[in-house]
């Protein structure tokens, strides 16, 4: 027996809670279906690609009798990805309701990723393994992998493994491009008359996987909770020690709903949104200098320290630096065989200054040479640049030092400027879930259920009214198509689920905005402190900032 925690003995006992509508029988919850749906654009093109799956109607749980509820079946689960908070849950609802359904449903859980499918390495997950995990965090009860399912030979293999168990349906719990390869799976599988059913669960602690009825992705919550403790950690320090400006970096490579999240909750001196620099075409030396101005008026305040939050993916939206990258990803996309030979850095380096255009050229050479490198490392499975491994927050440590340099030696700062780095990401990937995940996953896990009982493919399972109590919330699930577009992939146009990225016009955006400057030049933060599990609703059970202020308008 392994040893447990405390804390994770009493998490086990925990009782998620659940809306009105996924509290019956499980023979009595039905679903009540809404009106066709559209892609949210390239409609023609998507149609043609999704000729079985297209269109379908939104779905809401209801009460109402059905036929098969009582009966048996199996289901494949994988988890698709990186990790995200509340997986366990989610896996732990779909077998509460495949078993309440009927005692002898069992549920396979692929080990390592969609890899586990086609390798055919499974567990049965059985009520004694399930409940050593509920309520915890990480994807360890199986594991987890980023192996893409898109080909036809890879589903044709999925297809001979699912029959080989006499599974009904397949759960894809992962992010973007994990439901994405779900609905190409949910379609192949639909034009081979195979009766298997796939069903996708919205996962990312990006937070980027959200509309109207996914209103926000599973594990969001806790990181932003756990990153949040942390920054309010560190602000409490810089306050304390006086001499230090912290520069953070957090995950969030597309979006920047996490570090807008942290900055409502810690209010620090300066924040960064990637949209906004790229809505307002911001250069690399306009968001130093904006950086710089900030730590000279505190200066003259006599509070030479800060706090500055930088989203992970901010390099990409800078325009010269995105120009740039998108160069890098073709050039080593279309020159993979050469580029390979190439041996040392120089080497390296003196070729892509060879290939870039122009300005490319320029802004490349002008990066420092540790960026130069991280720029150049392997591409991720998508093609493109792994920008968790840009050390941006060094890059702006960098250049905001040498412009104060500059200011002192003009007579323009008299300030001291020392500085540390951090970069916080995989610190909340893992971590127990908040309640608010807790509830939310073990939800999600039982709409799966009801959609897979109801006969349904091709959908995502939805949770919404989220920033009202558990018992209003509402259960259903939405086609996966209704959430795509066509994007270039690799030279080509793919159909893929449309990254939500933060809206300057929304409710969490604007609220921030009317604060910065305030909090720019003030020491005006916030301590969240460590999630709680235990004690008052309004403590334990509130959802995020960014939740509320999207659907109840109020801070």
């Amino acid at each position: 027996m392994a040893p447990y925690s405390i804390l994770q003995k009493h998490r086990y006992e925990y009782a998620p809670k659940i809306p009105v509508a996924l509290r019956r029988d499980a023979s009595s919850i039905t679903v009540d279906f809404g009106d066709p749906t559209e892609s949210v654009s390239d409609q023609e093109q998507l149609k043609q690609i999704f000729e079985k799956t297209y269109g379908k109607p939104i779905v809401t749980c209801s009460t109402g009798n059905r036929e098969g509820g009582t009966k048996s079946i199996n289901v494949g689960v994988i988890l698709s990805g990186g990790q995200a908070p509340g997986g366990h849950n989610v896996i732990a609802g779909i077998f509460d309701g495949l078993t309440s359904g009927s005692k002898d449903s069992k549920l396979f859980g692929f080990l390592g990723g969609p890899s586990g499918i086609l390798n055919d390495k499974s567990i049965e997950l059985t009520q004694e393994y399930i409940d050593q995990f509920r309520n915890t965090g990480g994807f360890d009860i199986i594991g987890s992998g980023r192996t893409k399912l898109e080909s036809e030979d890879q589903f044709d293999r999925a297809i001979d493994v699912c029959r080989s168990k006499d599974l009904s349906a397949v759960v894809v719990i992962g992010g973007d491009d994990s439901n994405t390869n779900a609905a190409l799976m949910a379609e192949y599988f639909e034009k081979k008359d195979t009766g298997i059913q796939v069903i996708g669960v919205p996962k990312t602690i990006d937070g980027d996987l959200k509309n109207e009825h996914i209103e926000v992705s599973f594990g969001f919550d806790t990181a932003t909770k756990t990153y949040a403790e942390l920054i309010g950690n560190i602000a409490r320090d810089a306050k304390s020690a006086k001499k230090y400006w912290h520069f953070i970096k957090l995950m969030g490579r597309s979006a920047t709903h996490i570090a807008l999240e942290c900055a409502l909750q810690t209010q620090p001196n300066v924040t960064i949104v990637s949209e906004e620099i790229r809505e307002t075409q911001k250069t690399l030396y306009e968001i130093v200098e904006d950086i710089v101005q900030i730590i000279v008026k505190r200066s003259e305040n006599g509070e030479n320290f800060g706090i500055v939050l930088v989203p992970e993916g901010l390099i990409e939206f800078i325009p010269e630096m995105g120009i740039l990258i998108a160069e890098l990803n073709d050039l080593l996309a279309d020159n993979a065989a050469h580029y390979g030979t190439l041996n040392t850095f120089e080497a390296q380096s003196e070729w892509i200054n060879k290939k870039l255009s122009k300005d490319s050229s320029y802004a490349f050479s002008s990066l420092p040479n540790d960026i130069q490198r991280q720029l150049l490392m392997d591409r991720d499975p998508h093609g493109n640049v792994q920008v968790s491994r840009i050390e941006t927050e060094k890059l702006l440590i960098e250049l905001v030092e040498s412009r104060l340099k500059e200011l002192k030696n003009g007579g323009h700062y008299s300030g001291t400027f020392s500085s540390q780095h951090h970069f916080f990401g995989y610190e909340g990937r893992c971590a127990f879930p908040s309640n608010f995940d807790a509830d939310y996953c073990y939800s999600l896990g039982r709409t799966v259920f009801v959609l897979i009982a109801n006969g349904l493919t091709g959908y995502m399972a939805s949770v919404k009214n989220l920033a009202q109590p558990a018992e209003q919330w509402v259960a259903g699930g939405i086609p996966i198509t209704m959430m795509m577009n066509l994007e270039q992939r690799h030279g080509k146009m793919k159909p893929v689920i449309q990254k939500a990225l933060v809206k300057l016009s929304g409710k969490p955006f604007k609220k921030f905005s009317s604060l910065r400057e305030e909090w720019a030049i003030k020491t005006a933060y916030t301590y969240p402190g460590a999630i709680q599990y235990y004690g008052p609703a309004e403590v334990c059970d509130k959802p995020t900032r960014t939740l509320i202020l999207e659907h109840s308008g109020t801070s």
